[in-house]
């Protein structure tokens, strides 16, 4: 195993879609307990508590895309003491994809991430549950997440009344645009350059996101001289950065990221 030498102790965490910065508040927590400076900003037009949210929708929504989403961080990060280490979920791990394509980052986490651009799904499930994200006929219309979709696409391994309960305190409306933008040519990555460390993380049961899809990601990186780690965690869906075994994979990232 290499060993990795990661300087920095500041950790910036980065949400997906169809949740906000509140979905991080755990691994904060966690890791702020290991001595790090823990970041957990809020894409543009998300900030706030959920439900608020789902109830009073941020009439700029619609607007903000995945060029958007990507410069927020990247004018967050540019302010920061020292360059972080980078923390992404779902649309959070191709967020961090790019960043780290664009040098910001120490060191990549991501976690069930969507993919960039030239890896292509060929799972149902994805398909299944993105297919209503990206309905051609909606536009950039936001897309309102319902508790039967959410329960498909996040909380497959949880009841019914447990997903429900989990939409409850972190599900927020998106923009589709920004689903849109993973189609585009911005959502490209160079998987031949040298890159700092990266750590693809997938859950086995994930539907929105499959496991698969993140292997084919994690080995589309071609730097033999660049450290590329990849780990699948048994029984875990696309809410595995919150579901009851969650910190078990926030010590996996803590120990990768301090060999």
């Amino acid at each position: 195993m290499k060993t990795l030498n990661l300087k920095s102790k500041t950790i910036v965490l980065v949400h997906g879609l169809f949740v906000n910065n509140k979905s991080w508040e755990g691994w904060k927590a966690f890791f702020e307990a290991k001595g790090y400076t823990v970041y957990n900003p809020a894409n543009p037009s998300h900030l706030g508590n959920p439900a608020d949210l789902r109830t009073n929708i941020d009439p700029n929504l619609t607007k903000v895309n995945f060029v958007d989403v990507v410069e927020n961080l990247v004018k967050f990060i540019d302010a920061l003491p020292e360059k972080p280490i980078l923390i992404g979920h779902s649309l959070g791990g191709l967020t961090v994809q790019k960043l780290m394509d664009l040098g910001k980052g120490e060191a990549g986490v991501m976690i069930d991430g969507a993919p960039p651009m030239g890896v292509i799904p060929f799972e149902f499930s994805f398909w299944k549950s993105n297919l209503t994200v990206v309905n051609p006929f909606k536009g950039n219309s936001v897309f309102m997440p319902t508790k039967e979709w959410f329960h498909y696409t996040f909380g497959n391994t949880l009841s019914r009344t447990e997903s429900d309960k989990v939409f409850d305190e972190i599900a927020v409306p998106e923009s589709r645009a920004i689903a849109w933008g993973t189609l585009k040519s911005y959502a490209k990555v160079d998987f031949k350059k040298a890159h700092q460390p990266l750590l693809f993380i997938a859950g086995e049961k994930d539907n929105i996101m499959p496991a698969s899809l993140n292997k084919r990601n994690f080995k589309a990186y071609k730097n033999a001289d660049s450290i590329t780690d990849f780990k699948m965690f048994e029984g875990r869906g696309h809410y595995i950065c919150g579901d009851e075994n969650w910190e078990e994979v926030a010590t996996y990232v803590y120990n990768w990221i301090s060999k």
